[in-house]
């Protein structure tokens, strides 16, 4: 019994030993990730005239004129 209780210490010790210093996770470094952060490029400075362009075309295609044009003698 001696023999084991001599054995189970030893290995006890030199297992305590191996452990002594615990798991470390290793570290991974990550470069950081670069996004583009300009908006969708529209320009707004062809909107507007564009618009007011297809104003007076249905201004123009609405105009109603009722009178009769006057005869030339």
């Amino acid at each position: 019994m001696t023999k084991f209780t001599a054995f189970a210490a030893a290995l006890g010790l030199s297992v305590s030993s191996a452990f002594a210093g615990g798991y470390v996770a290793p570290v991974v470094e990550v470069e950081p990730v670069v996004v583009d952060t300009r908006p969708a490029s529209t320009n707004a400075g062809l909107i507007i005239p564009a618009l007011l362009l297809l104003g007076v075309i249905a201004v123009i295609a609405s105009d109603d004129d009722d009178d009769p044009a006057p005869e030339v003698d």
